[in-house]
């Protein structure tokens, strides 16, 4: 499949972020003070590094797992079928839980693997994300703690992709194809 070119326009900086995390990572850590461990599950493949980088600044003992569930593809619209591609590995019963997406677009997605993860019967179970459309929302589903909220805009970097490319910039950015502009 050939790709129409595009550029990338910088939404949100990659200081911008850190400054988020170090916030949000604050509000978790008193959120989740008492536990003896959080179960730090990330939804892939979109999130892995909002996760590395929020696991580093909890003050929390922790545990990382992963989740992969996929409503995209290669595409750009979410096709609003949710298939869960890569369970986690452990059990999380009577467990603090905290999933960690990338971003909340249709919303199909969260509310899917929060209602598979609430089945589980965690002892608390909390979503944050890193971005939101709430443009965009479909499902009735809010994470718990938002990064930035945003306007519908199709985004890359920092862990997110456009069919496999761009997660490797520091930064968020907006897709903006050539013939466009």
């Amino acid at each position: 499949m050939e790709q129409r070119p595009y550029v990338i326009d910088v939404m949100i900086s990659a200081k911008a972020i850190a400054a988020k995390i170090e916030e949000l990572s604050r509000e978790i850590t008193k959120e989740f003070g008492d536990t003896d461990k959080l179960v730090v599950v990330g939804l892939l493949r979109g999130s892995f590094v909002f996760i590395a980088d929020l696991v580093r600044d909890l003050d929390l003992p922790i545990e990382v797992d992963f989740l992969e569930a996929s409503s995209y593809g290669d595409g750009m619209e979410s096709s609003r079928e949710v298939r869960i591609l890569k369970d986690l590995r452990g059990a999380i019963e009577g467990r603090d839980v905290l999933v960690v997406e990338d971003i909340v677009d249709t919303g199909h997605t969260l509310a899917h693997v929060t209602k598979l993860l609430q089945s589980r019967n965690p002892a608390r179970l909390k979503t944050i994300a890193l971005l939101d459309k709430p443009s965009r929302r479909e499902a009735d589903f809010k994470a718990d703690w938002i990064g930035f909220s945003i306007p519908d805009e199709f985004v890359v970097g920092y862990g997110i992709d456009f069919a496999q490319r761009n997660r490797n910039l520091p930064f968020i950015g907006k897709v903006r194809f050539t013939e466009d502009s």
